[in-house]
């Protein structure tokens, strides 16, 4: 499967997407989140066993496409919310991958590109690989991969991931336990396969249903927790806070904010 945001190959049991805008270092745009959808049923009703996710050039994602970023300052109230659903789909899609999910975190991976990187079974990341849930910085709401991160590291943690919107190195998700592995540049690929060879040679039903009791435990929560994050997600989108934290990005300068609401 080829198209312009993405390619997908297949080696035996393991199938591989490679985020493919490195002009534009991977960032998300409208195009690539349906396209990512629809590899990933794909991959979900193929015979491979093991997903592997990496980016083309020196970014593994971003975060949102500027192009489309300039786009919502003009949407619906209507349009906000499906573009949320559309987001929380994607990344509950990836949480509950039916098969093993590996990242392979090539280079930066920013806001939504975190939440990518960091919702696949295990991430392994080069040195110079960088996160952040920058979304305040931005007049954004981290919402729909707050209720994720909160599962993964707690709340204290969650809480300075989050109010701070500061970037991290591998090494700190490695110590917060967000990413298994850092691995060097040359080697992240080799390792990536490694590992899925490593799990191929357990039983695929045993994987199919340690995976699927492991999603069950968390539906119910995720259900009410996602509902929230979604209106929350629409709705900043809307306020005047939004409208200059994505004009000051846009415009490189520094945001003036209002006094909150």
């Amino acid at each position: 499967m080829s198209n312009s945001t993405i390619q997908l190959g297949y080696d035996g049991a393991i199938a591989t997407i490679t985020l493919d805008r490195p002009q534009k270092r991977n960032a998300i745009s409208f195009e690539l989140i349906a396209d990512l959808i629809g590899a990933l049923d794909e991959v979900a009703r193929s015979s491979a066993q093991i997903l592997i996710i990496t980016g083309s050039g020196s970014a593994f994602c971003s975060g949102m496409d500027l192009e489309n970023l300039k786009t919502l300052l003009g949407r619906s109230p209507e349009q906000n919310l499906e573009d949320s659903q559309t987001m929380a789909r994607l990344f509950r899609t990836i949480y509950e991958f039916p098969k093993v999910t590996i990242a392979a975190v090539n280079g930066p991976a920013i806001a939504g590109g975190t939440g990518l990187a960091l919702l696949c079974d295990f991430t392994l990341a080069v040195p110079e690989a960088k996160f952040g849930y920058t979304e305040v910085r931005i007049g954004f709401v981290p919402a729909i991969v707050s209720t994720f991160l909160l599962r993964q590291i707690g709340e204290k943690q969650a809480r300075d991931l989050l109010l701070t919107g500061r970037l991290f190195g591998a090494d700190e998700a490695l110590r917060l336990g967000l990413i298994n592995e850092i691995v060097a540049p040359e080697k992240l690929m080799d390792r990536a396969r490694e590992l899925a060879n490593l799990l191929l040679e357990s039983s695929p039903t045993s994987l199919i249903c340690t995976k699927r009791l492991l999603t069950e435990h968390a539906r119910s929560e995720l259900d009410a927790q996602i509902e929230s994050a979604v209106r929350e997600n629409a709705a900043i989108r809307q306020t005047a806070d939004f409208r200059e934290g994505v004009t000051a990005f846009l415009e490189k300068r520094k945001p003036r904010w209002r006094d909150g609401q």
